[in-house]
């Protein structure tokens, strides 16, 4: 058996459960002083303050009385694609409109054509190199979407890439089929063509490589309605993908309604959420994935955050890593905008970047917290409390990453346990 002991924990801040956290809450965390934890075999086996249980044979790593926390959870990523979009950020200066790039053949569209040319191994080695980032940041589990092949061939490769590196990767990989991320330029005409290719053959064809969790649709004007987002759910459901949604991105066509009708997962985005969505959302028990440096880096209008919390509507925050509208993989940068732009305290952004991104990605029951039977993933910082975390604006604060009893520093397994 592998066990690692981690004392001297200053502080160990942890939501605790199985299942999002909702209303007040949310903001509900538990706060050890002095405290240990003993991992084995990669699962958490006890937590406690004091004198740690006698632990023969453990490695032991001294945590040096700094906070440690769940491993951060990003639970909206498009981690798999093609080239980069660096030349949009001029249009965006200018003003032009997202859609309006994308109706000029740029945004996924450009993307899509990148990612077709490349191969599987090409998209697993760039995706890596973002992973060790992402590793460095303090995220010990991410989502991961398709949706820039767009063709059931691409589409299966990209899928296959994050299965690959869900092999080899220390990072816990996730995926969801994004196949209705937008109507391709061969469709454009045909409208129902394409969603009868995603429905007949693609969720077909992901199912029976079981490449996906989840089933997901931009939901947006100028790309698929509500009820087209219905019908590509409801056939993903049939081959057991789980459904989620852009929804409310820039315009409320009633993704967020539908979203809780539908029993999703998650809704994501929702920017422009109205307040029968927020109802429906609550009412499903689905859960809000807000993506605040989208709206950073796009000078958007940020989610009501507040009203969904509430509500009673449970929030998760997350990247929203992609090369378009959010290249930011950091999630203590998305922490930091949760408390400035969302207003939400310290302990509710931190139930929003584990446990609640563990719920939206159907994981709350393995990782989200520092608790008996969860994976042993923590993040040791260089800090005294929690709200250092979310008061220090674009620093990397991580010390240690632990990842099922593996530490990790800058990325890399170099830290020793004695």
């Amino acid at each position: 058996m592998d066990r690692l002991l981690v004392t001297n924990i200053g502080v160990l801040a942890t939501p605790a459960g199985t299942a999002a956290k909702r209303g007040a809450a949310q903001g509900e965390v538990r706060t050890l002083r002095d405290a240990w934890v003993m991992i084995e075999d990669g699962v958490i086996a006890s937590v406690g303050t004091g004198q740690p249980e006698a632990a023969p044979g453990a490695r032991v790593l001294d945590a040096g009385g700094r906070l440690a926390t769940p491993g951060l959870v990003d639970a909206h990523t498009h981690l798999i694609f093609g080239g980069w979009r660096q030349d949009e950020l001029a249009l965006k200066l200018k003003g032009v409109p997202y859609l309006d790039i994308l109706a000029q053949g740029g945004g996924i569209l450009s993307t899509v054509r990148a990612t077709r040319a490349a191969s599987q191994e090409e998209l697993a080695d760039k995706a890596r190199l973002a992973l060790d980032e992402m590793l460095a940041f303090g995220t010990t589990t991410c989502e991961a979407k398709s949706g820039y092949g767009l063709d059931t061939e691409t589409e299966l490769r990209q899928l296959r890439a994050i299965r690959a590196l869900n092999k080899s990767h220390p990072i816990d990989l996730v995926p969801t089929f994004l196949g209705a991320h937008a109507l391709p330029e061969a469709y454009k005409e045909d409208r129902a063509a394409y969603i009868r290719l995603l429905c007949e053959e693609m969720i077909p064809a992901v199912a029976a490589e079981k490449l996906a969790d989840f089933c997901d649709v931009f939901c947006e004007t100028g790309v698929f309605t509500a009820e087209e987002s219905r019908t590509i759910l409801e056939a993903g459901k049939k081959y057991g993908l789980r459904p989620k949604l852009h929804a409310d991105e820039i315009d409320p066509i009633g993704g967020s309604r539908l979203a809780g009708e539908i029993g999703a997962v998650s809704a994501e985005h929702l920017i422009v959420c109205p307040q029968d969505g927020i109802a429906s959302m609550a009412r499903g028990g689905t859960t809000a994935c807000l993506l605040p440096a989208t709206s950073f880096y796009l000078g958007a209008a940020y989610a009501p955050a507040r009203a969904m919390v509430d509500a009673g509507v449970p929030v998760a925050l997350a990247t929203d890593f992609n090369p378009g509208s959010c290249p930011c993989l950091n999630m203590q940068l998305v922490m930091s905008l949760g408390c400035l732009k969302y207003r939400l305290t310290p302990e509710e952004v931190l139930t929003a970047v584990t446990l609640n991104g563990a719920a939206a990605i159907g994981l709350a029951d393995r990782t989200g917290s520092a608790e008996p039977g969860k994976w042993g993933d923590l993040v040791l910082w260089e800090a005294g409390d929690l709200n250092y975390i979310t008061y220090r604006l674009g620093s990397n604060l991580v010390h240690t990453v632990i990842k099922r009893g593996i530490p990790y520093q800058g990325g890399n397994k170099n830290v020793q346990a004695s």
